[in-house]
């Protein structure tokens, strides 16, 4: 039987590759997105599209969380394995121009978001004594920068909190997490910044692949073992 796995951010960048890269070693995938018609782009620009279940779904909604998660448990069964790869960011990221708004929507998103699929499926896992959870953070949750903003890097050293907390509590019943901290990389968020860089500079940072080899390694290692913390960054 196929193993299971929930991507979030599955429409595109690090969650596109990350299940192209799970379909293609025979996983069954649902990739979790807004928007629908990404997800199903994800599907059709795979390989192995019977592979996959599209799950449009608002992640900083926990309504729309939980339906989500019963809609893959109905489908496809309890995963062993949870890649967060939702993620974003805004133009007015600076501290002098950051609104308690946008602020607030970053932290829904990046770290709610993360929070409220872990605790959607993590008590499966935990059940099933097994499971990996993957969360894509940024080097922003290792150390602050003035490209990421405020907003954004407190998001990430949330989620890596929350990767650090899941492994406390959760490594004697046999799930385990990995933090992922990638440097650029080249996805549809760097559209976000306030000023995008050219495709020149976007060809020398890290690819969407480069990340979801990263993931996948943390996801096959045997049970034995965690990568509890994977910085890569570009050459």
């Amino acid at each position: 039987m196929s193993e299971i796995a929930v991507v979030t951010g599955g429409g595109s960048g690090v969650g596109r590759a990350v299940a192209h890269q799970l379909a293609a070693i025979g996983w069954r995938v649902a990739v979790v997105g807004r928007t629908e018609a990404s997800l199903e782009e994800t599907i059709r620009t795979s390989a192995r599209p019977e592979q996959f279940l599209a799950c449009p779904c608002d992640v900083s909604i926990a309504d729309e969380v939980a339906a989500m998660a019963d809609r893959v448990r109905s489908n496809l069964g309890d995963p062993t394995a949870l890649v967060n790869c939702a993620g974003t960011n805004i133009v007015d990221r600076q501290l002098e121009v950051l609104s308690p708004a946008d602020w607030q929507q970053l932290i829904d998103t990046n770290l709610t978001g993360t929070f409220l699929c872990v605790h959607a499926f993590l008590p499966a896992m935990r059940r099933m004594g097994r499971g990996t959870i993957v969360n894509v953070i940024s080097d922003a949750g290792l150390r602050a920068n003035a490209t990421a903003g405020a907003a954004y890097v407190a998001s990430k050293f949330g989620m890596a909190g929350l990767t650090q907390s899941i492994n406390a509590e959760h490594r004697a019943h046999g799930v385990r997490a990995c933090g992922v901290f990638p440097g650029e990389i080249n996805t549809p968020l760097l559209d976000k910044r306030p000023s995008p860089p050219p495709q020149e500079k976007r060809m020398q940072m890290l690819q969407a692949d480069d990340v979801a080899a990263c993931v996948l390694l943390a996801i096959t290692l045997p049970p034995r073992a965690v990568v509890e913390q994977l910085l890569v960054m570009p050459r």
